[in-house]
């Protein structure tokens, strides 16, 4: 049986060490035969880009004996043999100064490799044009260049925006020479997690190819439902394949759901324990922050729509919480549409019971300072159809908020406040939730699905009445047809209190009419 590569980002040690690997040589075959010189990727961290990069590495490097049984094996002109730089940013990169010296070793261990040395030591914009320079006149060949993780100095400082800044106009003078040096290289290839605005980053660099949301290369990174049912199946033996589902696949770059590698391999490894372990490598803290900033209205991120040209571009001089989310793993493509002026839109979901467990916990522990499991209380009652202890569940809920939540504001006189909190409980247990949920007559604050029952909710600051809102608009219509026990819930809250004041709901008795 093959070994788990767990932390294995070399081609190389993988083939050579017997270890599982999912052959991705038939992207590499057509990107690097489509005659294009620059490309780049953007995907979520551990979700198998270095492990590409690393691949190519060896495709160009002519190591054919590590190709045998591969797509790519009987395809590709081995006799081409070509100089390759490996640039990679992992590591510390907390101030400009560890961006520059980590940039100088980078350039000093290429040369080595290489056999060629640079006589420009001080500026590293120049040492790396001389470098493409020596490697092609070298070996009399044009140069590949292999970037991995473009853009951690940036993304690894947005808590500290004047290094973000300083180490994005390091970053941006490096990246120039690869125009400026065209005509020397055979191939470059890019991968980051977010997809910066050429403007900001690839001044110049216009020819740039994104593949990031190519249908063609949808699969170039992470494991397909039929990689699990073949190739891993033997380290899956007795595992519910439709559980694992569940919790680990939904990720969709417009071709087939995937699952994130290192979920399903630390599975695997911890005996099938399901744990949030993708997110566990890396604490979205600067989120929770920009979510909590902006009093942003969480329940949009069920059922949120965005279009092509906001995935396509961030900048740290405007930060969109929606676009970092979606780059950085957080939420994934549901579907895409092309609306009636031909303009492509994005739906956008959580991707699975792991993320919407994680993310939803860590927000109730960063913005209401509950590290409790008082949520379990409310899945139990909804799943009891026990309203009553949904009401009390709630208004514990609201009376553990700190105090220091509502001071120097007024969120709590916003409906959209409330449905924020509920949204976040109720999400963290992986239930199926819409919420802002479009009707022919309005929207529905918050629908819960549970196997055969169905929530309405609606929620109201004030004496308004909420639950004669969601009768006299006929919210019910929607989902009559569904032959599921509907409850109708209507939530008042006040806000001297700060938590509920009046709670109704009605059962609906008939699934054909209201």
């Amino acid at each position: 049986m093959q070994k788990l590569p767990i932390g294995i980002q070399t081609f190389q040690r993988l083939r050579e060490g017997n270890y599982i690997y999912i052959d991705k040589t038939k992207e590499a075959y057509e990107l690097i035969e489509s005659g294009t010189v620059f490309y780049f990727l953007s995907r979520p961290r551990r979700f198998g880009k270095s492990l590409f990069l690393s691949t190519l590495g060896s495709i160009f490097e002519a190591q054919k004996e590590l190709f045998e049984g591969l797509y790519i094996y009987d395809k590709y002109d081995w006799s081409q043999k070509y100089p390759v730089i490996k640039i990679s940013f992992a590591g510390d990169l907390r101030s400009g100064n560890a961006l520059k010296q980590r940039i100088f070793n980078v350039l000093k261990d290429n040369q080595k490799r290489l056999g060629v040395e640079c006589s420009i030591t001080k500026d590293f914009s120049g040492c790396m044009e001389e470098l493409i320079k020596l490697s092609y006149e070298k070996y009399n060949q044009q140069v590949v260049v292999l970037i991995d993780e473009y853009d951690k100095a940036i993304l690894d400082n947005l808590d500290q925006m004047e290094v973000a800044y300083e180490n994005r106009e390091i970053i941006k003078s490096l990246y120039t020479i690869l125009k400026e040096c065209e005509p020397y290289l055979k191939f470059a290839f890019l991968t980051g997690v977010s997809k910066f605005s050429k403007a900001s980053i690839f001044s110049g660099l216009n020819m740039l190819q994104d593949i990031s949301l190519n249908p063609k290369y949808g699969n170039i990174c992470g494991y397909t439902q039929n990689d699990i049912e073949t190739t891993i199946l033997s380290h899956l033996q007795g595992v519910d394949l439709e559980k694992l589902k569940v919790w680990y696949n939904g990720y969709n770059f417009l071709k087939d759901p995937l699952y994130n590698p290192f979920d399903i391999l630390l599975f695997i490894e911890n005996n099938f324990f399901y744990k949030n372990y993708w997110f566990a490598t890396g604490t979205p803290t600067f989120l929770i922050k920009l979510i909590e900033q902006q009093n942003y209205f969480l329940p949009k991120l069920s059922n949120l729509i965005i279009g092509d040209e906001i995935l396509e571009s961030f900048d740290i001089d405007n930060i969109d919480l929606e676009v970092i989310l979606y780059q950085a793993g957080y939420l994934t493509i549901k579907s895409q549409e092309i609306d009636e002026d031909d303009d492509i839109l994005y739906h956008l979901k959580l991707p699975n019971k792991e993320v919407k467990n994680a993310l939803n916990t860590f927000i109730i522990q960063f913005l209401y300072k509950d590290k409790t499991q008082q949520r379990k209380a409310l899945s139990k009652a909804l799943r009891a159809k026990d309203l009553e202890a949904f009401k009390n569940a709630l208004t514990t809920i609201f009376a553990s908020i700190p105090y220091n939540n509502y001071t120097n504001n007024s969120i709590q006189e916003y409906e959209g406040f409330y449905a924020s909190v509920v949204y976040v409980y109720l999400q963290s247990l992986g239930l199926d939730i819409i919420g802002e949920d479009v009707t022919n007559k309005g929207r529905i604050d918050l629908t819960i699905k549970l196997n055969n029952l169905i929530y309405i909710l609606e929620f109201k600051v004030g004496s308004d009445d909420a639950l004669e809102q969601i009768k006299a608009k006929n919210y019910v219509q929607k989902y009559l047809q569904e032959n599921k026990e509907i409850y109708l819930v209507g939530i008042n809250f006040s806000k001297e209190d700060k938590n509920i004041s009046k709670f109704e709901w009605e059962q609906i008795k008939s699934l054909t009419k209201l």
